[in-house]
């Protein structure tokens, strides 16, 4: 981040403790009086729009008005997209806040708080007097900290003529300068008044550089100008002939080809003047385009000599609808134009259309102006749910849908509405920052988990954005059979390489709400079909996590159909999934499953998929067998395989695939290849690739065959693996030892107990060595699977230099999977998963905070994921019906009270306030039938109706 950044950052403060040791008293007196005036603004903008993201943060502001309650801050704080938000005041006093204006361009804007609203101290207001501000001017730019600390900046005014700060890609102040000014220390608050001696507002504190010990305001002038517009009732209006200009010195100026005579009568006119406004973007289709050049100096409007950029604004603010002449100098040539002005506001977006979980507005003039582009297209401001492209997270320019082409916001709608649910479309896009490429895929629409698609229009009056839904989705069309042919691999070496190809297929799963841990929004990779004639596919849990998904099934890279998932298991890293074969005319061929063990050092034939979905074979050797230890994630449990014997071999090709089979020389599948997810790291997460020996596969797929989706039991315990070493120093006698090498000549090994599942009864304790169950000793991973099918298993165990026997009861494993889910205030809550209950050693409730949207109060306020809501305002809340009962009570906009216990097992009191507008409570209930397999229902004033949807954009959710 540079350093002009950092300076605009919005929570950036300076912290000097209050006012500055050596300042007089007068200044003390100054600032007594100014600090009532300013007040911390905390806000969210809730959904990503325009140049910036969805977000939660702080800032300053100040009175300006005490009788209408107008607070001035930043832009970038009043937010271009839809704000919520409260300010503090010096004295504690908390009230909310609603935009009522924010400029097109420059970085000021305006909030509304009630002034009755405040009752333990009298309001004021600062006077803004924008023509103090001068050089030499000794100034004290005055924060406010979240309410609790004040941070005084003292500085004095070094220019007013400097141009706009840049910050990057994002939002940028131009046509405007700026005052410098030189501090006695790095700092500022977003928002802060820069006040002079008399206490008069001279300026507003929007960034600087840290390194150089400066600050940048903007200028009063046409802030004052807005609020006097407000003041009076009146629309602010704001001019553009969409060009940008740039303050340049003379010597800059006189090579762009400035004349002599004309710097003269400038230099005679404007004694002070150093410098002129010089043409630098000029954006293509505007009202300048072809009137003015880049480089091109201005030095007349309707007559007037003219130097300021304060000038031209009020020149173009007062001309909106008319025309104004120019009179330039181009290349020492003087150049005369007449030129229309056009609305500001007209290409400033005040909507959004959201649609298949996306938010899509017109292209704003900021970001035209950046990238020198005409000022129109759809902007794909949120790119997420089927509009979700690979590589860049923002920066989309969508050109085309379903092969018609989408040039504003508008006609979009009338595309999208054509195209009915689940349907698959080519979509053509752009990215910003590269105009030059086209970029096609293939979209499926999701009007199902995201069933409306609705428009958000600003409310200046109210302060909110009004919902409007635009009509029903179409239903899905009935899908047609389709013919397609596999590849033939030319594999002169792998005879069998081309059948089992054949067995594969392509899946792409994606998730519209982040639960259980699970990282991504959406996966690829591929699964084994186990029976062609009955549509089953063996594919890994890393690839489909949980059943709150929609599937695709890809069957000869040709045909498309959706899949759906039937069975998962809880510790073995598989799910099983079916499609509708009678879509699918294809020579699908279910390869021949081993009933056999892998034995170490068996030669095999590995064939996989890589990282480009490419079929790659080759031989090799199966180097170990071991128990399985897949790390936990700490900062976001997630499914993981356990208790299970893993596979590797010593071709570099397991590297290199997620997916694939190791085969016998007949061509029978020994063992399936599959990525586990394992921890997060640096940053990225972390996957293995690991064989899994198809034995334990096949029972499952048997009883599927047989149309018998298994119930499962376990043993609610974590295993790993003990040498013979080991369990001589705990106490083992020289029987069991005799026993063990008797059992497994290969391996001399015992399980011991890792990890305790909680919110069972304990009867297992960690640390008992499992030496034998039913009456078989214990020395495979593999021979634990008898718990799968067994009420109780008789277990012979070590626990204390004591060899116990106990009959330990095992768990039914069929209602392990999340069934519920609440979104409640930007908060994802289920109960606690798997993975949670494997990691955790009490469970404190029912409710688990999955997840957490960007801009949402759960952000705003803290509500942290991997934590535990125990109590609602002092009621227990033990699970999600809890909760829902106790969160109806609370109506909109108050204040209420979080018990939470965090995953470390620290409780606190978290307050937080309510949000329907932009937040509402949502369920998904899992419902077998529903068509998508879960129904979805959403809460207002704590009773159901089908209002508009939330805005849950899983990009902008938070593990």
């Amino acid at each position: 981040m540079d350093d002009d950044h950092q300076m605009h950052a919005v929570n950036l403060m300076a912290r000097l403790p209050g006012v500055a040791a050596t300042d007089t008293a007068e200044w003390q007196r100054t600032i007594e009086k100014v600090v009532r005036n300013v007040v911390s603004i905390r806000f969210c903008q809730t959904c990503s729009f325009d140049t910036d993201e969805a977000i939660t943060s702080e800032a300053t502001g100040f009175v300006v008005d005490a009788e209408r309650g107008y607070i001035m801050t930043n832009r970038h704080v009043v937010c271009a997209g839809p704000f919520w938000g409260y300010c503090v005041f010096d004295n504690h006093e908390e009230c909310d806040v609603y935009p009522v204006y924010r400029d097109p361009i420059h970085d000021f804007g305006f909030l509304r708080f009630d002034p009755k609203a405040i009752k333990h101290m009298p309001v004021a207001a600062l006077t803004l007097r924008p023509d103090l501000a001068q050089v030499g001017v000794e100034i004290r730019v005055v924060g406010n900290d979240a309410g609790e600390k004040l941070s005084i900046l003292s500085g004095v005014i070094s220019r007013v003529d400097r141009n706009a700060p840049e910050y990057g890609e994002g939002y940028n102040d131009f046509n405007t300068n700026y005052i410098q000014a030189a501090a006695s220390a790095s700092g500022g608050s977003s928002g802060s008044p820069v006040v002079n001696l008399d206490g008069y507002a001279v300026a507003l504190q929007a960034g600087g550089s840290m390194e150089a010990a400066t600050d940048y305001f903007l200028p009063l002038d046409r802030p004052l100008r807005a609020l006097q517009c407000l003041q009076q009732g009146e629309l602010v209006t704001r001019g553009t002939i969409q060009t940008q200009w740039f303050y340049k010195a003379f010597d800059e100026c006189r090579r762009l080809g400035l004349s002599p005579e004309w710097e003269s009568e400038v230099r005679k006119r404007c004694p002070k003047e150093i410098g002129m406004l010089a043409a630098e973007i000029v954006l293509p289709g505007g009202p300048a385009d072809k009137h003015i050049e880049e480089g091109d100096i201005l030095i007349k409007v309707n007559g007037e000599l003219l130097t300021k950029f304060v000038r031209l604004d009020e020149i173009l603010d007062n001309s909106v609808g008319q025309s104004v002449k120019l009179l330039l100098q181009r290349g020492g040539q003087d150049v005369e134009v007449t030129i229309n002005v056009g609305d500001l506001h007209a290409i400033t977006p005040d909507r959004y259309l959201t649609v298949c979980g996306a938010s899509f507005h017109n292209l704003s003039y900021q970001y035209a102006r950046q990238f020198a582009i005409p000022v129109k297209g759809v902007y794909i401001c949120e790119p997420a749910g089927s509009f979700r492209f690979d590589g860049e997270t923002k920066g989309w320019m969508l050109e085309s849908v379903d092969n018609k082409k989408t040039p504003d916001l508008d006609t979009f709608i009338e595309v999208m509405s054509d195209i009915p649910d689940r349907a698959r479309v080519v979509v053509t896009y752009r990215h910003l920052r590269d105009l030059h490429t086209m970029h096609t895929a293939i979209i499926y629409i999701d009007r199902h988990w995201s069933k409306k698609m609705r428009m958000a229009i600003r409310n200046d009056v109210t302060g909110l954005w009004d919902f409007k839904d635009l009509g029903t989705p179409l239903p899905p069309k009935q899908l047609e059979p389709k013919q397609a042919n596999f590849i033939a691999l030319d594999t002169a070496n792998y005879a069998a390489a081309s059948d089992l190809v054949r067995g594969f297929v392509r899946i792409v799963c994606t998730m519209p709400i982040k639960l259980d841990g699970y990282p991504r929004p959406k996966k690829t990779g591929f699964g084994l079909v186990a029976d062609a004639e009955k549509g089953l596919v063996v594919v890994s849990r890393a690839i489909v996590p949980h059943d709150m998904c929609d599937i695709t099934i890809a069957i000869a890279e040709s045909i498309l159909i959706e899949g759906k998932v039937i069975f998962m298991h809880p510790l073995q890293n598989y799910a099983i999934i079916q499609y509708d074969t009678s879509l699918a005319n294809a020579p699908v061929k279910a390869p021949i499953l081993s009933e056999d063990p892998v034995q170490q050092g068996a030669p095999m034939t590995f064939l996989g998929f890589n990282h480009n979905f490419r079929v790659v074979v080759g031989n090799t050797t199966v180097t170990d067998i071991t128990t399985v230890a897949v790390p936990a994630c700490a900062a976001a449990p997630r499914y993981r395989a356990i208790n299970i014997d893993a596979i590797t071999v010593d071709t570099n090709l397991s590297a290199q695939c997620g997916t694939g089979v190791l085969a016998d020389e007949k061509g029978v599948v020994r063992a399936l290849w599959l990525t586990f997810l394992g921890e997060h790291g640096n940053g990225k997460e972390v996957e293995y690739h690991l064989g899994l020996a198809t034995p334990s596969i096949l029972p499952i797929i048997r009883s599927i065959q047989n149309g018998v989706v298994p119930k499962l039991r376990m043993l609610a315990v974590e295993l790993n693996l003990v040498h013979m070493s080991q369990v001589r120093i705990m106490g083992i006698s020289d029987q069991w030892i005799r026993k063990v090498e008797e059992e497994n000549k290969e391996r001399h090994q015992l399980f011991m107990v890792r990890k305790v599942e909680c919110g069972h009864p304990a009867v297992l304790e960690e640390g008992d060595v499992i030496l034998s169950i039913n009456g078989k000793v214990l020395t495979r991973i593999s021979e634990l699977d008898v718990m799968y099918d067994h009420e109780y298993l008789d277990m012979v165990i070590l626990r204390n230099c004591q060899e116990i026997e106990m009959r330990v009861p095992t768990i039914p494993a069929d209602g392990l999977e999340t069934d519920r889910v609440v979104i409640f205030c930007g908060s994802v809550l289920h109960r606690p998963h798997l993975a949670v209950r494997q990691q955790i050693s009490k469970l404190h409730s029912d409710i688990y905070v999955a997840a957490r949207i960007r801009g949402s109060p759960a952000s705003q306020y803290g509500l942290c994921p991997t934590s535990f809501v125990i109590a609602v305002n002092g009621v227990k809340t033990l699970n999600l019906t809890d909760f829902l009962r106790e969160a109806s009570k609370i109506p909109d906009n108050t204040y209420f009270r979080l018990r939470i216990i965090t995953f470390d097992n620290i409780p606190y009191i978290l307050t937080m306030k309510k949000n329907e507008h932009y937040f509402p409570t949502i369920e998904y209930i899992k419902d077998s039938n529903e068509p998508g397999l879960w129904k979805v229902q959403t809460y207002e004033n704590g009773e159901p109706h089908d209002g508009v949807e939330g805005n849950v954009p899983i990009e902008g959710m938070l593990l």
